[in-house]
């Protein structure tokens, strides 16, 4: 491994350890020659400290070289801030990395727009570079959600006996309730495959073929207009059980949003919950 810890993993207990970090040059501050360095890495942000004294070469290379978006390899030990000087804003702010050794590994143009949560960016242009839109912390957060919610949907199905299967993407059509995508065969001109809205039909058959509980996060498409709240494409929790009732389904579905809220955001949700008699 090219690094020895994650930039925000680095806490007061760590202090005294030798680290290597890689990661992007999130700011460049010089003060009098001492540059810091704001080193953002998918764990979070560590502040790097540059002094002439005791890295010459790193530090005149961060006081000349150094720009946002750069990508760099550090080398130095952990400290513990001055009193006074922490960063509550930075689960790292109680401590410093005191550079030795600074590699660039890669440099940047200067970006479309700056690499913060608070943006205000066209969104066209955001998404002409969504590689660097991504770099954002809200972004990936977003995302490390997204994979934390699907985890926690395999593991509370996988303990149930459910058993995950990926369904055809290239189907005939099964009119639903929106017009389908239309994916025109190579090898039958004139004749189109259908990408589906559900796996209704699939899953179905799954039941009828004996597996009694079946799963997938599945990849749906709809040719429809767009809303707020509606893509073109998307996924969806499907899920089909055998020789169960109403009830059966309810308490299923109850109790696995239970365990995702508290699983993925820390939130107990009251149960059961309300239900309509109609």
């Amino acid at each position: 491994m090219m690094r020895t810890h994650g930039a925000g993993e680095l806490r007061a207990s760590h202090a005294g350890t030798d680290v290597t970090l890689a990661g992007w040059v999130h700011h460049v501050r010089d003060h009098k020659g001492v540059v810091f360095v704001d080193l953002r890495d998918a764990t979070g942000t560590v502040q790097v400290v540059f002094h002439p004294g005791e890295a010459p070469g790193a530090a005149d290379l961060a006081h000349r070289g150094l720009d946002r978006e750069y990508c760099v390899l550090v080398t130095g030990v952990v400290d513990r801030r001055k009193p006074g000087t922490e960063n509550p804003k930075l689960d790292t702010g109680e401590i410093e990395v005191r550079a030795r050794g600074l590699d660039i590994l890669s440099t940047s143009e200067t970006p479309p727009f700056v690499i913060e949560d608070d943006l205000d960016a066209d969104e066209t242009t955001r998404l002409r570079y969504r590689y660097l839109d991504l770099r954002r912390g809200v972004m990936q957060r977003g995302l490390r959600l997204r994979h934390r919610v699907t985890a926690g949907i395999r593991r509370f199905l996988d303990d149930r006996a459910f058993v995950e299967v990926l369904t055809p993407t290239l189907t005939r059509s099964t009119p639903e309730g929106a017009r389908d995508f239309l994916v025109p065969s190579r090898l039958q001109p004139g004749s189109f495959y259908a990408l589906p809205q559900s796996p209704q039909l699939f899953k179905q058959l799954l039941m009828v073929a004996g597996f009694e509980r079946y799963y997938q996060i599945a990849p749906c498409w709809r040719d429809e207009d767009m809303r707020a709240d509606r893509q073109l494409e998307f996924a969806q929790l499907d899920l089909e059980m055998s020789f169960v009732e109403e009830a059966d389904v309810q308490a299923l579905t109850e109790e696995l949003m239970v365990a995702l809220w508290r699983d993925s955001l820390g939130v107990e949700l009251a149960s059961p919950f309300p239900r309509l008699t109609y």
